[in-house]
């Protein structure tokens, strides 16, 4: 269900850079193998990945937020408003949450309705769910081990 990543990331590119230019190559960038890792079963291959996204600086604390949540958890708007000081501001990080353009490594998934429900993803609301699914497996398998 990740078949459209081409045509996500060049709309991506184009928002922030001027005619980017895509290579392909045999080696897979260290963004690229902590993708595959993270695809393969090991979401915790994503957490050491520097990222810098462009955005307003109530964005940037949103984001910092999500990277803070763990694989195989989640956490409401609510909470993420609270977390950045920030209590009333579920709608505001809602957008930010929306505006994210580093899905996956900034866990936007991660953020559900204070219900517990699925709410809105860009990817869609399947996408989300089999992200968390994904997740989730791994805590279990992860956090048993450990035990």
């Amino acid at each position: 269900d990740f078949e459209d990543h081409e045509g996500r990331m060049r709309k991506l590119a184009d928002r922030y850079l001027s005619n980017p230019d895509f290579v392909r190559t045999k080696t897979r960038s260290t963004f690229g193998q902590a993708l595959e890792a993270y695809f393969e079963g090991g979401v915790n291959m994503i957490n050491g990945l520097t990222t810098i996204a462009l955005g307003t600086a109530f964005q940037a604390k949103v984001w910092a937020a999500l990277r803070t949540i763990p694989a195989g958890h989640t956490r409401s708007y609510a909470e993420i408003a609270r977390q950045i000081g920030t209590p009333k501001g579920m709608r505001a990080v809602g957008l930010a949450n929306g505006a994210n353009p580093i899905g996956i490594v900034v866990p936007c998934h991660r953020v559900i309705g204070a219900n517990g429900t699925l709410t809105g993803y860009g990817g869609g609301l399947p996408r989300k769910e089999w992200l968390l699914k994904h997740e989730a497996a791994w805590a279990a398998r992860n956090f048993a081990l450990s035990a």
